[in-house]
């Protein structure tokens, strides 16, 4: 979901235009046209939308343990991805889906664009596994 777009500095402009009260679904990170513009909501609506949409697009049982990863495009900060973040696990709680291992913050972004992506990852045993290992890189670090 994208609030505004990101300026690439050789280029010196930015992407695409979006109005101020409008917001857009399934934006590429890099500007690439989304699947439907609407008119700016709450974060809750926000995140109502988002999760119908990934919802239809895959299926998700009660029982099944999924990661959730909650991702600033750039310029949203950390305080506002939590807040979709809890709304994200109020809906995984109603259905039964549990959250094993979330991640929020930001991981791939586009500059200072304003926005945020969700991603769930439906785990099983091997998936689980991977997500326990260590990991120190500059960007990245797990205890």
């Amino acid at each position: 979901m994208a609030l505004t777009p990101c300026i690439v500095p050789e280029v010196g402009k930015a992407t695409f235009t979006i109005g101020e009260q409008e917001m857009e679904f399934g934006m590429g990170i890099h500007g690439e046209p989304g699947i439907v513009r609407t008119k700016l909501t709450t974060a809750n609506e926000m995140v109502d939308e988002m999760m119908e949409r990934i919802f239809a697009d895959y299926h998700y049982a009660a029982g099944d343990e999924v990661s959730i990863l909650v991702n600033s495009l750039g310029a949203t900060p950390l305080e506002e991805l939590y807040i979709a973040y809890k709304k994200i696990s109020e809906i995984c709680t109603a259905k039964s889906i549990m959250i094993y291992r979330p991640y929020i913050g930001r991981f791939a972004t586009s500059f200072e664009m304003a926005g945020m992506s969700i991603t769930i990852l439906k785990l099983d045993f091997e998936l689980k596994q991977m997500l326990d290992f260590k990991v120190d890189t500059p960007f990245f670090k797990q205890p």
